[in-house]
């Protein structure tokens, strides 16, 4: 499993840059929530597919859904997803 840093450094390298406010936000998210490394990964690329860029604040609220509904890993969050109709991924 790769950590949050892994993961962005990893979009980096794919041409996928954040900048600092986007970062910063990732991190606040983070810490915010207690989200775990997985769960703010997942928050991140849910975000992107469904936003097709990097918004801050559905990030957010994206990990406040993912932690007030308990749910722990990648499978279970697009389990929840689909299930609950959110939106397509």
């Amino acid at each position: 499993m790769k950590t949050v840093e892994e993961y962005l450094l990893f979009l980096d390298g794919k041409g996928f840059s954040f900048g600092d406010d986007a970062i910063g936000f990732i991190y606040f998210g983070k810490a915010y929530t207690n989200a775990t490394d997985e769960l703010v990964i997942t928050a991140i690329e849910c975000t992107l597919k469904i936003q097709k860029r990097f918004d801050g604040s559905f990030f957010v609220s994206l990990l406040e859904m993912f932690m007030d509904n308990e749910l722990k890993t990648k499978k279970e969050v697009i389990s929840f997803i689909k299930r609950n109709h959110l939106f397509p991924l």
